[in-house]
Formats: C-alpha cells, sequence, structure tokens
C-alpha cells in the first residue's frame, strides 16, 4: 500500500479508494461528475492513468484522474528547487573583552563587517571575569561603542542584555530580507 504525503496530507490512489460515490476530475480539469469508485476506476484505467484521492473531507470526495508518478516528479522537484533556493544564515559570535585594546577593537570590528556583508548574524559578547562584574556597565559602553561602528551597514536585533558572567547583543545585516 502505497500512500504519499505532500504538505501532510495522505493521498489514496487508485484500488485504496473505498469511497461508494465520489466526484470525478478528469486529467485535462474538466468534471466528469459523481460516479462509482469501480467506474471512475476503470475510466483511469483506460486512459492509463491513476486515479488520486485529493479531497478526502469533500462530500462527496474529490478524485482526479492523472498521472501519478508524474505528479510525484513534479512535487520533488518544487521541493528541491525551494530547498536550493533557500540561504542559511549563520550567527557567528565577536567576543570582545573590558580591557580590549583600540587596534584589536577595529580587527574585530573588520570581522563583524566581513560577516554582516556575507548576510549573516553577529553576536556581540563580553565576558566578565572576576571583579569585572562590578561594573556591567563598562561592558555596555564597550558593546554599544561596536554597534555604533556598524551601524552604517547593521541593526541591532537584541539590546545589549547581561546573561549570568556575560554581556550578549545581536547584529544583523541592514539589507537582510
Amino acid at each position: 500500500m502505497e500512500v504519499l504525503i505532500i504538505s501532510k496530507q495522505e493521498l489514496l490512489i487508485n484500488e485504496e479508494i473505498r469511497d461508494k460515490e465520489i466526484r470525478v476530475i478528469d486529467f485535462d480539469g474538466s468534471q466528469l461528475g459523481i460516479l462509482s469508485a469501480k467506474e471512475a476506476l476503470k475510466l483511469a484505467g483506460e486512459k492509463n492513468l491513476d486515479l488520486v484521492k485529493i479531497a478526502p473531507q469533500a462530500v462527496p470526495p474529490v478524485c482526479r484522474i492523472m498521472d501519478y508518478g508524474k505528479y510525484r516528479f513534479e512535487q520533488a522537484k518544487k521541493e528541491k528547487e525551494a530547498r536550493k533556493n533557500q540561504k542559511v544564515i549563520e550567527i557567528k559570535e565577536i567576543r570582545l573583552s573590558l580591557s580590549i585594546d583600540t587596534h584589536d577593537f577595529e580587527t574585530k570590528l573588520n570581522h563583524a563587517r566581513k560577516f554582516l556583508e556575507a548576510g549573516n548574524k553577529v553576536k556581540v559578547s563580553i565576558k566578565f571575569k572576576g571583579r569585572e562584574m562590578a561594573h556591567p556597565e563598562m561592558g555596555e559602553v564597550i558593546v554599544k561603542k561596536f554597534a555604533d561602528s556598524c551601524s552604517d551597514i547593521a541593526n541591532i536585533d537584541k539590546m545589549p542584555k547581561l546573561e549570568g558572567r556575560s554581556m550578549v547583543m545581536f547584529l544583523s545585516a541592514k539589507n537582510a530580507k
């Protein structure tokens, strides 16, 4: 027994259709009316096509005469095309520290710009060590300075937030859809 699942809907074909009466649609889209399952199956067999139940919830259920193999092939082709066209957005992390020097800051900023231009999101984080936890506002200043330096190509997705011993902020590219 072969059952095809498309968009979480099971399609019954040929002998699997057990209803007394079904509304039949021909392969060209014209309605043939309400027939018994045997008659519809006989019609489909004469045309060397399959009888596929496309709307089981309708009264009476709607079945269509079609080339089931070709239909499955086209559905698989559409799904493959959709997967090919989607872009996976990665989250890249940039780690800063409270005692970061100017050159290190600029280097990390350049890395973040490259990630954003590639269409990725950037997670900017500062890990507080030891007594640095007493001054989280200093970390917030550094993170906001980082965001301001990227403001021409990036938007802030999530404002700086203290999570345990680290402060986290998310940036995404402005031209991202």
